[in-house]
C-alpha cells in the first residue's frame, strides 16, 4: 500500500527554512536533494508500451541513496538473497551494543570516528569471550549493522550484531557454543568489557589525533552503565533471514510512519519502549523533523554493515569449507537483479512483452532553496 505522506514531501515543504536555520553540510544537502527528487521526473526515466494491448507505463528512476525510504526495499531483498549463501545450519544470537548518551554531542562532530569505534570495540568484546575456552575456545563470526536513531528520531547509536552459536577452532573445525541458554556470553560481563574497550580505544585515538575533549568526559563514561542486550537464539534459517531483512537496510523513519504534514508540523507514529511498546504519535515542527532526520545521514563512504571472523570476506574459503562439512549445497542461480529486470518487461495487464519507446532525460529542478547553484551542480 502506497503511503499517504513521504519524507520527500517534508523536504519540499520545509527544506528552505531548515537549511537557512541549521546550515547542513554539502553531503547532507546532496542526500536531502536525492530523497526529494527520487522517482520523479527530475531523476529521468523511461516509457514502456505493451506490444499487444498498448498499455503505457511511465517509470521514473530511483535515487538509490541508502538513506532514502523509497529505495531500501529492492536493495534489502538483493542483500538478503546474497547473504543466504553465507548461512550455517546453527543457532544465531542477536546482540545489541549501545553507546551512552554522554557521547551524543561527540557523535554530531566526529560521527565517522565515534561510529567506527563501536564496530571495533564490539568485535573485540565478542572475540575476547569467544577465544576463552571457558565459553567457546574458537574464532567467532559476526555481522554487525549500525543504527543511530531511536523511534522518535533522537540520536541513539547502537550496533545490532548477528553472532553464530559457535566458532572455528585452530584446526578449522566447527565448535558448538557451550552455553545454549538465553545468552551466548554473560551480558553483565560483556557490558563492562565493552565499556572498557570503547573508552580505551577512544582515549588512544584522541591522543594520537590531538583531539580536544571535555576534561571530565571519560569520568562520565566510566560512571554510566553501558547497555549490552541479547535475545535468545533464532530458531532456524528463516528467523535469521527475517532478522537480516528487518535491520540491514532500515533507515531512521519509513514513509508509512508519517501520519500527517501541514504548513508547520509533521506527525509520525513511534513505538514507546518504556510504555509496553505502545504505538503513539509524536508531532514536531517540520524544521525539527528535518534536523533530527539529518543527524542520521551517515558520513560519505561510511560502511554501516560489516562482517567479522569467519564471516568476513577474507575468510570466505573457510566458510565454504564449513558449509561443505555441514552438507550445504550452494545454488548457482541467476542474481535477483537479473530476475527483477525480466519481470519489468512483462505487461501487468495482459502479460505480453513491453517495448521501451522513450527515454526521459533528467530535469535539473530547482535547488534546495538557499544553496547556491554552483554548489548544487558540484554535488548533484
Amino acid at each position: 500500500m502506497r503511503p499517504r505522506h513521504e519524507v520527500a514531501a517534508v523536504i519540499r515543504t520545509f527544506g528552505k527554512e531548515y537549511i537557512n536555520t541549521h546550515n547542513p553540510n554539502s553531503y547532507q544537502l546532496r542526500t536531502l536533494r536525492a530523497i526529494r527528487n527520487c522517482r520523479t521526473e527530475a531523476m529521468g526515466g523511461h516509457v514502456d508500451r505493451c506490444s499487444d494491448c498498448g498499455q503505457i507505463i511511465i517509470s521514473y528512476n530511483s535515487c538509490r541513496n541508502r538513506h532514502c525510504p523509497k529505495c531500501q526495499g529492492v536493495q534489502r531483498e538483493d542483500w538478503i538473497k546474497a547473504r543466504t549463501e553465507d548461512l550455517l545450519p546453527v543457532a544465531y544470537y542477536h546482540v545489541v551494543f549501545t553507546l551512552p548518551d554522554t557521547l551524543n554531542q561527540l557523535c554530531l562532530y566526529q560521527p565517522a570516528l565515534v561510529y567506527g569505534l563501536i564496530f571495533k570495540a564490539a568485535w573485540e568484546t565478542i572475540s575476547m569471550f569467544a577465544i576463552d575456552p571457558k565459553y567457546l575456545g574458537a574464532m567467532p563470526g559476526m555481522v554487525a549493522v549500525l543504527h543511530t536513531w531511536g523511534q522518535n528520531l533522537s540520536l541513539h547509536p547502537h550496533l545490532h550484531c548477528l553472532v553464530p552459536a559457535g566458532g572455528v577452532s585452530v584446526r578449522n573445525k566447527w565448535v558448538n557454543a557451550k552455553n545454549k541458554a538465553k545468552y551466548l556470553f554473560p551480558v553483565k560481563a560483556m557490558s563492562i568489557v565493552f565499556r572498557a574497550k570503547y573508552t580505551g580505544i577512544l582515549k588512544r585515538t584522541f591522543k594520537r589525533q590531538h583531539i580536544r575533549i571535555e576534561p571530565d568526559l571519560f569520568e562520565q563514561l566510566y560512571q554510566n552503565n553501558w547497555v549490552v542486550y541479547t535475545k535468545r537464539p533464532f530458531n532456524g534459517v528463516n528467523s535469521v533471514l527475517e532478522y537480516l531483512g528487518r535491520y540491514t537496510h532500515r533507515i531512521a523513519i519509513s514513509n508509512h510512519r508519517i501520519k500527517n504534514i501541514d504548513d508547520t508540523y509533521v506527525s509520525f507514529y513511534y513505538k514507546d519502549y518504556r510504555d509496553e511498546n505502545k504505538r503513539k504519535i509524536l508531532t514536531l515542527t517540520g524544521i525539527e523533523f528535518l534536523r533530527r532526520f539529518t543527524h542520521h545521514i551517515l558520513p560519505k563512504g561510511f560502511v554501516r554493515v560489516r562482517h567479522y571472523g569467519f564471516l568476513s570476506a577474507t575468510q570466505r574459503p573457510l566458510l565454504r569449507r564449513l558449509q561443505k562439512n555441514f552438507g550445504i549445497l550452494l545454488s548457482s542461480g541467476k542474481k535477483s537483479s537479473e530476475l527483477d529486470k525480466k519481470s519489468y518487461e512483462i505487461c501487468p495487464v495482459c502479460g505480453s512483452k513491453m517495448i521501451r519507446t522513450q527515454i526521459i532525460k533528467p530535469k535539473r529542478g530547482p535547488p534546495l532553496e538557499g544553496l547556491p547553484w554552483r554548489q548544487v551542480l558540484k554535488y548533484a
